[in-house]
């Protein structure tokens, strides 16, 4: 059986264009959106129900390594798991994956990967961190937000002061701003 397995973790990447590059028909396909490859591959749901259903002689097409995982031991672990049930993994651009030398590059391209992801968080936290910076010395991120999350909805202290004067639930405040009660209980223990 042909199998495809897709994977994308944000909304910029498209299963479409895994599907598309990869070709196909495939007789099943598998998709985990908006999960990370960080995400041990066993522990993904959709990767799981492959894991299931796969059988010696079967071929599990990826679009590329880091589509099976960014932790470099765990795509190893999973490539090997397959390999020793008798399923061929083809990543696009490589060819199928075979013990000795194909293993070995594998490990190196799912090195590279772990890298990358580690790159990412790095460039992730320098991130926050100027814009933490920038908000505590200028009153704005280093991107010209007024905060580090979501724009604030309302004011708080008007949400808090319209709540105060008619003595209205959480949830009443909440439809009268049009908020969630969650923003409404934050804006609420949020000091003047």
């Amino acid at each position: 059986m042909k199998i495809a397995y897709y994977r994308v973790s944000t909304g910029d990447q498209s299963i479409e264009a895994q599907r598309t590059a990869m070709g196909g028909p495939f007789d099943k396909e598998f998709a985990d959106e908006g999960i990370s490859g960080a995400t041990v591959a066993s522990a993904r749901p959709a990767f799981a129900k492959l894991l299931e259903l796969v059988r010696p002689g079967d071929v599990v097409h990826v679009y590329a390594v880091d589509r099976l995982g960014r932790d470099a031991i765990d795509v190893q672990t999973t490539v090997r798991r397959l390999i020793d049930a008798g399923v061929t993994v083809d990543v696009q651009g490589l060819g199928p994956i075979a013990r000795g030398v194909g293993e070995i590059i594998l490990a190196v391209l799912a090195q590279v990967a772990e890298m990358e992801r580690q790159r990412i968080a790095e460039r992730t936290a320098a991130g926050r961190a100027a814009a933490r910076r920038a908000l505590a010395e200028t009153g704005k991120t280093h991107r010209g937000k007024d905060s580090l999350g979501r724009p604030y909805a309302h004011d708080a202290a008007v949400v808090r002061q319209w709540r105060a004067d008619m003595g209205a639930s959480i949830s009443a405040t909440a439809r009268h701003f049009k908020l969630s009660t969650a923003t409404v209980k934050r804006y609420c223990a949020m000091t003047a």
